[in-house]
This record gives C-alpha cells, sequence and structure tokens, in this order.
C-alpha cells in the first residue's frame, strides 16, 4: 500500500527539477554547516518553522540564527526523500519530503528526529527561492510500525 499517494508519475518538468536541486541545496548547505548558504535558497522575507516550533523570518535572521546554531551545537546531517513536487500555478511550487537525521558523530539515523519537510517556492528574478519551510516531527505518536518503516526507508539512502 503506497503511504503516499501524491507522488507524481511520468517526467518532471524543469521546474520541478529545479526546485529539487533548491531543496538539496538548502539540506546540504546545513550539512556543511554553512548558514550563510542556507539563508541564500531563501526570499527576502521567507518563514521558517523549526523541528521544535520556532520561527525564522527574513533572510537575516535565517542566517544568524542557523550561525548561532552551528556555532553552539554539533548539528548531524540529514538524509533526505523527496516525496512531491507540484507546481500550484506558474511560478509557484510545493515541495514534501522526509528526512531522517544522523547525529554528530554517529553513523546511524536517529528515529525521534525523523521529519516531514515541506517548502513552499517561487520563482524570483528568473531564479526559484523559498518563501516558506516548515520542519515537522515524524513521531508518529503511539505507532512504532511507522517510526520503524520511515526510518528503514531513510536508512537506504545511507548505503
Amino acid at each position: 500500500m503506497n503511504n503516499y499517494p501524491f507522488q507524481q508519475q511520468g517526467s518532471p518538468s524543469s521546474d520541478e527539477i529545479e526546485v529539487r536541486r533548491l531543496y538539496q541545496q538548502l539540506l546540504d548547505s546545513w550539512n556543511r554547516r554553512d548558514a550563510d548558504a542556507f539563508a541564500s535558497s531563501f526570499a527576502e522575507d521567507a518563514h521558517v518553522i523549526g523541528f521544535d516550533g520556532s520561527q525564522m523570518a527574513g533572510q537575516a535572521e535565517i542566517s544568524s540564527t542557523l550561525r548561532q546554531i552551528f556555532a553552539d551545537h554539533p548539528t548531524g546531517t540529514y538524509v533526505s526523500k523527496v516525496r512531491d513536487v507540484r507546481l500550484l500555478s506558474p511560478g509557484v511550487a510545493l515541495l514534501r519530503a522526509v528526512v531522517g537525521m544522523v547525529p554528530h558523530g554517529r553513523s546511524d539515523i536517529e528515529p525521534a528526529l525523523n521529519a516531514h519537510q515541506t517548502l513552499v517556492a517561487i520563482r524570483q528574478d528568473d531564479r526559484w527561492r523559498i518563501t516558506l519551510f516548515q520542519n515537522t516531527p515524524a513521531q508518529f505518536h503511539g505507532r512504532l510500525d511507522l517510526v520503524q518503516q520511515l526510518t528503514e526507508e531513510l536508512r537506504q539512502l545511507l548505503a
């Protein structure tokens, strides 16, 4: 049974490919602990809702907050799988993904850090930028089988 009915079939458009690339650049910049590169993926007036519910508004705050996080905490590395990219209208796209995180100094995904990530991207100045990014814990309260299923799916990406 497919738990993710919104997966698209067929060949992705060039816009869908660019939005996927934008998302991958975002995660790559996190994994490199590069706050400025992370923030540069966003529109000037973008919003971020973090894993813990914290919020950031605008490129400057995103960069500043991430710089502080990277300075104060040994962050983990994201492993991701895009579930769906939809063009909502010309110049507006929605991307949904699942992620796992390998904590700093470890080699396996920590299931408690699995998340669903959603971003809305807009085309500005002939370039895709994120206008909203939300990172929601995938805790599946009381449904350990779903936690295990997602963790195993993400572990396959480590190989």
